[in-house]
């Protein structure tokens, strides 16, 4: 894995995760895991063990649902990050009623400063109905602008579905 940034986006469920995972394992540097999801309830507690399960040993895991930026600026060139996912990082922001604007801005600023190699995890929100309420129609715009801004200063971008990586940019 000879890029610097990878993206890849997919829907719930549709194996991004895992295909993360494995690029970061192939790329033979130390791993780095940055969590941004809270544990509010059961259902996440199990979703989280999920992946802890599926990622296996070897992991070096720093808790994140805010400051990305702190673990982003002290990267070194021999480790590969999987920050997983941006989705819960700006929802967690999106309820704190933080200045999302300056909160995006600082993450493309701080993910074009790394060292390193960073994949990073986002949920493609926009190719369902339109949401019911105003608040979920604000995240599904906000994460719809975040991720082009993120395909844009990524190196690799790929698409998951059904657990299948179908690449938008860059090579694999």
């Amino acid at each position: 894995m000879s890029k610097k940034i990878t993206l890849v986006l997919g829907g719930a469920a549709s194996g991004k995760s895992a295909f993360a995972e494995n690029l970061v394992i192939s790329c033979g540097k130390s791993r780095i895991y940055l969590a941004t999801a809270q544990c509010f309830d059961e259902e996440m507690r199990d979703k989280i063990e999920r992946h802890k399960t599926q990622r296996g040993s070897g992991w070096e895991t720093i808790e994140a649902p805010f400051d990305l930026l702190t673990p982003l600026a002290t990267m070194k060139n021999n480790e590969c990050v999987l920050l997983d996912c941006i989705t819960m990082w700006l929802s967690n922001h999106l309820l704190k009623h933080s200045d999302i604007d300056h909160e995006c801005d600082r993450l493309i600023t701080a993910l074009a400063h790394c060292a390193g190699q960073i994949t990073l995890v986002s949920n493609e929100v926009g190719q369902g109905i339109v949401p019911e309420n105003a608040l979920a129609r604000q995240f599904r715009n906000l994460q719809g602008h975040l991720n082009q801004r993120l395909a844009v200063c990524a190196d690799t971008v790929v698409f998951i579905t059904a657990g299948l990586p179908c690449l938008l940019k860059g090579k694999l």
